[in-house]
C-alpha cells in the first residue's frame, strides 16, 4: 500500500502578486523552495487563509531572496496580493517510509523571509 503524506510546507506566506495572463502555476522564491526541498514543476496544494479556498498547481522558481509568491493563470482568480497562504507539497510513499518521514516546514514573515524551520 502507498500513502500520501505532507513532505513540506511553507506556512503563512504572503501573496506578492497575481498574474492572470500567465499559463498557470505559482512562482515561489528559490530560497523558500530550497528550504523545503520543493522542486520546480512539483505539484503543490495552496490553501488561502483569507477565503478558505484550496487550489492545486505546479511550482515555478522565482528569484532567490525576492520573497516572491505569485499566483499565475487561473489561480490568480482566488488569491489577491496580500492574502496569506499555506503551500503544501505531498509525497507518495510506502508505509515503511511514511512512518519515518520528517516534513520540512518553514514559517515566514510578512515579506516571506524564513523566521523558523521545523522538522516534525
Amino acid at each position: 500500500m502507498f500513502r500520501t503524506l505532507c513532505k513540506a510546507k511553507i506556512h503563512s506566506a504572503t501573496v506578492t502578486d497575481a498574474n492572470l495572463n500567465y499559463i498557470g502555476s505559482v512562482t515561489i522564491d528559490k530560497k523558500l523552495l530550497e528550504a523545503t526541498d520543493i522542486l520546480p514543476y512539483e505539484r503543490v496544494q495552496i490553501v488561502n487563509l483569507h477565503n478558505g479556498c484550496r487550489v492545486e498547481t505546479y511550482v515555478l522558481e522565482g528569484k532567490r531572496g525576492s520573497g516572491t509568491i505569485c499566483m499565475n493563470g487561473a489561480a490568480a482568480r482566488w488569491a489577491h496580493r496580500g492574502d496569506r497562504v499555506i503551500i503544501i507539497s505531498y509525497g507518495i510513499m510506502d508505509t515503511k517510509e511514511a512512518r519515518k518521514i520528517k516534513p520540512k516546514i518553514i514559517f515566514v514573515d510578512g515579506k516571506n523571509r524564513i523566521t523558523k524551520r521545523k522538522a516534525k
